[in-house]
């Protein structure tokens, strides 16, 4: 136990006392109230350093961790700028060759916090916050050509010669008529936008565009939405995610996958190019030969027709005069009151609206569309996404009508 008080004259009487002969150590610990092992460092401390060790010793760290080391720091700093692209792990192998004889390196934490405070590392993406919540997305009915239209990927299989095949399917609700079975590179917004393109040039465009929530349709930000699924609404088109993991949202679109490789992928082509030709010729006969029980046995060719909705270049975004405005940089921020906030990489050159709203809060909108809420006081500079509102797991998604006020200009 300790002493009860600190004073140094106390200590000086236990010495003392512990140095007459025959002292009983442990009776005379018990009358200055102190424990057996607590005596003997206190008696240690005198015979190595007399009087003086028996002084309250600093609590002081022998080495402070957070301390920056002058060589150390300067070196790590004219290494980055002469290597900027090298990360911490690569930059403390870098020191470590060429300072083979050093007892310690400076740990990789200690090197980031250097890069940083030099402004030698770029902000990264913050971790999102709760946003608004926005009714949940219900499905729409579809009766006509060129209501609905549902874009999925079949999933990926090797031909032959071991390549990979990623078929691009898009088809029409209504008719069941398969616009497109394509085979791209990857499943990227790059390949997908390219060949959705040119089917918007010749067949229109369609109202709905339904999908999952896989990429490059989805993202975990604002709404679902990416880089993709905007451009969708840019250019007018209504989009609806399926709730995930349940792919009977989507399923006449699954059972016609299951067909398209029952019947062109097992087995599979001997190349890519020879698989897309039985594609080409597969999707022939099922839009003109196949009767579909749910068209009354009719074909899909007889049901469906292009769309009245010709492919246009988007309008410019226009806003109230009262609102300000900011266009997305490349990386997904905007600068806003002289801070930047991360609004999403789905974003990137769009203009943005932002509404003032109450208790210090902006709305932030593409077009009529809420996307998020900034928050003045958010240390971490991000917009607090909006997220669809979860069904209750006894509700089923219904259907309505689309109407043209929900389509974003």
């Amino acid at each position: 136990m300790p002493w009860k008080t600190t004073d140094h004259q106390q200590r000086l009487n236990f010495i003392t006392a512990a140095l007459e002969p025959r002292v009983n150590f442990r009776e005379l610990c018990r009358q200055f109230s102190i424990s057996a092992p607590t005596g003997y460092k206190w008696l240690a401390r005198y015979k190595s350093s007399g009087t003086d060790g028996l002084h309250e010793l600093s609590r002081k760290p022998q080495g402070n961790p957070l301390k920056f080391r002058g060589p150390w720091q300067n070196e790590i700093i004219v290494l980055r700028k002469k290597h900027p692209s090298w990360g911490v792990k690569k930059l403390r192998i870098h020191l470590w060759h060429h300072h083979p004889r050093a007892h310690k390196l400076p740990s990789l934490r200690t090197l980031g916090r250097w890069l940083k405070t030099a402004d030698l590392i770029a902000p990264g993406r913050p971790r999102s916050r709760p946003g608004p919540q926005v009714e949940p997305l219900v499905l729409t009915k579809s009766t006509i050509a060129n209501d609905v239209w549902t874009v999925d990927f079949k999933g990926w299989f090797r031909t032959t010669d071991g390549q990979r095949c990623d078929p691009l399917t898009i088809r029409d609700l209504a008719s069941r008529y398969l616009l497109c079975s394509t085979i791209v590179a990857e499943q990227s917004d790059d390949c997908a936008r390219k060949v959705m393109t040119a089917l918007f040039k010749r067949s229109g465009l369609p109202l709905v565009i339904r999908v999952d929530n896989g990429v490059p349709f989805a993202s975990k930000g604002a709404l679902n939405l990416s880089r993709l699924s905007v451009w969708w609404l840019r250019l007018g088109i209504r989009v609806e995610f399926t709730r995930r993991g349940k792919p009977q949202d989507n399923g006449a679109h699954e059972q016609m996958h299951r067909i398209l490789k029952a019947e062109t992928a097992s087995p599979s082509a001997a190349n890519p190019r020879a698989q897309q030709r039985r594609l080409d010729r597969w999707r022939e006969q099922y839009n003109t030969l196949r009767p579909h029980e749910a068209l009354d046995g009719r074909v899909p060719a007889d049901l469906y027709s292009f769309s009245n909705r010709s492919f246009r270049i988007p309008v410019p975004l226009s806003y109230p005069d009262t609102w300000q405005t900011r266009r997305v940089r490349s990386n997904g921020w905007i600068k806003f009151q002289g801070i930047l906030r991360f609004i999403g990489r789905a974003f990137v050159r769009q203009l943005v609206g932002l509404q003032r709203a109450p208790s210090q809060t902006w709305n932030v909108h593409m077009g009529t569309l809420l996307i998020g809420i900034l928050h003045q006081s958010d240390g971490n500079h991000s917009m607090r996404y909006a997220r669809f509102c979860q069904l209750p797991k006894w509700s089923k998604t219904t259907t309505k009508d689309l109407s043209v006020k929900d389509v974003v200009a």
